[in-house]
């Protein structure tokens, strides 16, 4: 999958929320709330198109969880072909995503950090090593960090400094060190600032 590497307050100006959570991206939206480019400040929210306002909804879930066009095309088809609600089937989808559960259990500052955590092995699920970030957790996984890994100075600094609660769905284990999905997220449950229902009515057409 092609990773983003370009300029990301660019990205999050252009979507009007914060993608990746980082301080430029928050310093950018402060100093320039417009978009980006020559027409930025002329350019006029409210009078968008329909098609417009559910591209930028899927750009912010594609941006925001670091998936390629392909493969989160591939997660709508799935949750499409699944029983309840395709939009919140999508989410759900998402947040059980390896990476983002590293992220969720406060190991990491960002999504592509727990992204890098994942793809150098340093964890485990139910104790066995996963380095696949799109690795799919389920009700009852353990997600452990691996020893070796638990005295990183990013690590620790990340558990001490950021201090970010776990979600409603996981559950801390024996240790700070431990996360067990006690349950599958639920909709209330997912903070991402995304309409669901636009990405949904996109690819419908």
């Amino acid at each position: 999958m092609a990773r983003y590497t370009g300029p990301k307050a660019r990205v999050s100006r252009r979507l009007g929320t914060n993608i990746w959570g980082t301080k430029g991206e928050t310093i950018a939206l402060d100093k320039r709330p417009y978009p980006p480019g020559d027409h930025g400040q002329t350019r006029r929210r409210g009078n968008v198109s329909e098609y417009l306002l559910q591209l930028q909804e899927k750009q912010k879930a594609r941006f925001t969880y670091g998936l390629g066009e392909r493969q989160f095309r591939n997660i709508y088809d799935e949750a499409n072909r699944s029983t309840g609600v395709t939009g919140e089937n999508m989410l759900q989808f998402l947040e059980r995503r390896l990476d983002n559960v590293v992220y969720r259990s406060g190991w990491a500052a960002t999504r592509p950090q727990a992204r890098q955590f994942v793809s150098h092995g340093h964890i485990e699920v139910n104790g066995k090593r996963v380095n696949i970030p799109s690795y799919r957790v389920r009700q009852g996984d353990k997600v452990s960090i691996r020893a070796k890994a638990r005295n990183g100075v990013t690590l620790q600094w990340n558990i001490d400094v950021l201090d970010r609660s776990k979600p409603a769905w996981i559950d801390e284990g024996s240790d700070k060190y431990e996360a067990v999905i006690h349950q599958l997220p639920l909709r209330e449950h997912i903070d991402v600032p995304v309409r669901e229902q636009l990405i949904v009515e996109l690819y419908s057409k």
